[in-house]
């Protein structure tokens, strides 16, 4: 018996130099450098799944069953792509989309996003307020009640929290979005149906159908996005060694987003579509009427996850309003700051959230052409911001080894122009044809 061989691994395992334990330290050190950089891409992706883009997921499945869920898989890349090219200017620059327009296509630029900006997203916090309004009327509390909680509940979240503690929580309102895939499975849906609908496209030339997949792109692809993504990036100093982990956690944010977007349209058109209870309006209508049809627990759910989604919405959109103002202006801006070292930024966030909140709470607040000003607004500022991102990112004296490649241009510069046309589709709907476009 090798007694010394015995002795060394012996004592290799009592000084935890095992090739076992090298590779736990190994993994548990990858862990926890992808989790220093995993936020802002998820973040950003499920907060498209708020009030307004849950309403139009409603519609769709609630007035075409599963014939749209092939625009699903379009849609994931066209999201990955515009937010991963906002990623990696981020990480590589280590500056926000508003600092890099200022600085590259001068100030006039910036002053036309920032407007435009501010009151699109006014507009969309509007919407998200009415959502927590509709989601509590549901469990019969008052919007005079829940909408100013509400609004206490986000202000003081990141007045008071550094960025760490508030990416916490927010990641924790990624996990609540769960609930719309349990809604979905108690709806009991054809499965089969559903994935040969996702895969094998259904496209129809109506115009109603045709709105309606305007609808789903303009809402799943927003402007304000791209500005709280690159600036969260930003504020976690992720840099460009990091930048694999950062791509990985756009594209893991993209690919959830999108399949509780598939979950909402499987679960609607489950329900609503087939029993006909196709004219519905909004989420809340459709978490009433699934009690009915799927039980009490499914609309609950339902419910539950529009309320989530709401809270969500209107804490990251006033953010993102605030960074790309602060940053165009070239003010102090972000959450590790506290507020007499940032005082426009906190200030342009309580702004929002106050005035709101408070449009909301008017007798008779005009929320529904507010939330058609909010889908224009979108409509119109977002070929704007994509082809100002382009422009940066081909910039190889700003992005050096980083700037796209000629396949991802082609797939970028196809994604934008597809964008563009739809949204001028809905744009054009919207203001012109009232009556026929999609909620927003």
């Amino acid at each position: 018996m090798n007694w010394k061989a015995i002795s060394t691994r012996f004592e290799r395992v009592r000084t935890g130099d095992t090739d076992l334990q090298k590779k736990i330290r190994g993994l548990r050190r990858r862990l926890t450098l992808l989790l220093a950089v995993v936020g802002p891409g998820l973040i950003t992706s499920k907060v498209d799944n708020d009030a307004g883009g849950i309403s139009v997921y409603t519609q769709a499945g609630a007035q075409y069953g599963y014939a749209l869920l092939w625009s699903l898989i379009p849609m994931t890349i066209a999201l990955y792509v515009t937010e991963e090219m906002c990623a990696r200017m981020g990480v590589v620059t280590g500056k926000g989309l508003s600092d890099l327009i200022r600085e590259e296509f001068g100030f006039r630029s910036t002053f036309f996003v920032m407007v435009t900006g501010f009151f699109v997203d006014l507009a969309n916090v509007v919407a998200e307020f009415a959502g927590v309004a509709a989601a509590m009327q549901i469990f019969h509390v008052s919007k005079y009640i829940a909408v100013p909680i509400a609004a206490i509940l986000v202000w003081v979240l990141v007045l008071r929290g550094t960025y760490r503690q508030v990416e916490v929580i927010f990641l924790f309102a990624c996990v609540l979005y769960l609930s719309y895939v349990f809604s979905a499975f108690l709806a009991k849906p054809d499965w089969l149906i559903a994935a040969k609908q996702t895969v094998i496209p259904n496209l129809r030339f109506d115009s109603g159908y045709l709105l309606m997949l305007t609808g789903l792109v303009g809402t799943t692809i927003a402007p304000w996005q791209f500005f709280y993504l690159q600036a969260g990036f930003v504020e976690k100093k992720v840099g460009p060694s990091q930048y694999s982990k950062a791509r990985a956690d756009v594209l893991f944010g993209s690919v959830s987003c999108m399949v509780i977007v598939f979950f909402i349209i499987v679960c609607t058109a489950a329900t609503l579509y087939t029993s006909g209870h196709r004219d519905i309006t909004d989420a809340a209508q459709a978490a009433q009427a699934l009690i009915p049809l799927a039980g009490k627990g499914a609309g609950i759910l339902f419910a539950f996850g529009l309320l989530n989604a709401s809270l969500f919405a209107a804490s990251i959109l006033p953010l993102s309003t605030a960074h790309v103002i602060c940053e165009g202006l070239g003010f102090e801006a972000g959450i590790d700051n506290k507020f007499k070292e940032a005082p426009i930024f906190y200030w342009l966030y309580t702004v929002l959230i106050v005035v709101g909140a408070g449009i909301v709470l008017l007798p008779n607040a005009p929320l529904w052409k507010i939330l058609i000003f909010s889908q224009v607004g979108n409509g119109i500022w977002l070929p704007v911001v994509v082809i100002f991102i382009l422009l940066l990112v081909n910039r190889r004296d700003l992005m050096g080894e980083y700037v796209n490649t000629l396949t991802f241009n082609i797939v970028a510069w196809v994604t934008a122009i597809a964008m563009i046309a739809l949204t001028l589709v809905l744009t054009y709907t919207a203001l012109f044809q009232p009556g026929t476009s999609p909620a927003p």
